[in-house]
């Protein structure tokens, strides 16, 4: 008669399920991408008062395929944002409507309107075909 030990019950580790949790997440942790979320606040035209009168005295901001123009003449975006700085200076409530080209793209348009709102600017108009 051969003397046999009991068998011992096969016991499921959590250690590794731990560890492999754990390297998933670091994983995903460091695949995702953190953007910095922004909204841009467009306030409804529809105040009552007549786009010509609103239009008075402000400055027009074209954003075409290839260029800026600012009131008709065309510059880059650092005369631009020079111009409409050195317009703020004087007055700093002035209005600035931007009117974007057909075909230009929407990231472009909004780049634009970050960067007249960090030049100063608070009084902003999208003009546009909707």
């Amino acid at each position: 008669m051969s003397l046999s030990r009991p068998r011992r019950k096969a016991q499921i580790g959590v250690t590794p399920l731990i560890d492999v949790v754990f390297i998933l997440l670091v994983f995903f942790m460091l695949a995702s991408r953190f953007e910095d979320w922004r909204s841009v606040d467009l306030a409804s035209s529809s105040r009552g008062v007549p786009v010509a009168s609103s239009a008075e005295g402000a400055l027009l901001v074209e954003v075409r395929l290839g260029d800026l123009r600012l009131s008709g003449a065309t510059m880059t975006d650092d005369a631009l944002l020079e111009a409409v700085r050195d317009r703020l200076s004087v007055r700093p409530d002035q209005r600035l409507l931007v009117a974007p080209a057909v075909g230009v793209d929407i990231q472009r348009v909004v780049g634009v309107l970050d960067d007249l709102a960090a030049a100063g600017a608070t009084d902003i108009s999208l003009l546009g075909r909707f």
